[in-house]
């Protein structure tokens, strides 16, 4: 019963912030994908820049970081210390995991594609919540007990985790089919 309290309470903070800050957060989850691929594209420049040899590469990949940069502003309104750099690589890797999990299931192994989804929407969850105001970075620890209660495939057993409210916060506070 804690456990959906905590939930609503996350829900009503992120609906607070939205209404606050006029997000539409469908929009802001279509620029997150957005910005995800600008990640990659960079990714990309970098690549093949070394194996070609060519640097004209280093100047589009500086292109679309400053692109990019433009973008993460219109998500990222206010942080400290390393939250937006952990922003940007929250995203990175939850691109990078959800093209992972693409691969393994075009190989026909769904179990090994759900996993690699979940965490990728974990980290994409964890994103919004860290943007949006609603996970306070020295709120979020794991204690001992937690990792003891761990089932034999290691998920928690009877526990909510940080990732499941973020989860079912995104779920609710984004929804793309909203116009």
């Amino acid at each position: 019963m804690a456990d959906r309290v905590k939930i609503q309470n996350l829900l009503d903070k992120v609906e607070k912030v939205t209404k606050q800050k006029e997000l539409d957060l469908s929009s802001g989850e279509d620029l997150s994908i957005g910005i995800m691929n600008l990640i990659s594209i960079e990714e990309h420049l970098f690549y093949t820049s070394q194996k070609t040899k060519n640097k004209k590469y280093l100047d589009l990949l500086n292109e679309v970081r400053v692109m990019r940069t433009e973008l993460m502003k219109q998500i990222i309104k206010d942080y400290e210390g390393e939250v937006w750099c952990i922003s940007k690589h929250l995203l990175a890797a939850s691109m990078r995991l959800m093209e992972v999990g693409t691969k393994e299931l075009k190989k026909g192994d769904k179990e090994k594609a759900w996993g690699l989804f979940e965490k990728s929407y974990k980290l994409y969850s964890l994103f919004w919540g860290m943007n949006l105001g609603v996970v306070k970075m020295d709120s979020v620890k794991r204690e001992d007990s937690d990792v003891k209660m761990l089932n034999e495939k290691g998920k928690e057993k009877g526990k909510v985790s940080v990732f499941d409210k973020l989860g079912a916060l995104v779920q609710k506070a984004i929804d793309c089919c909203r116009e």
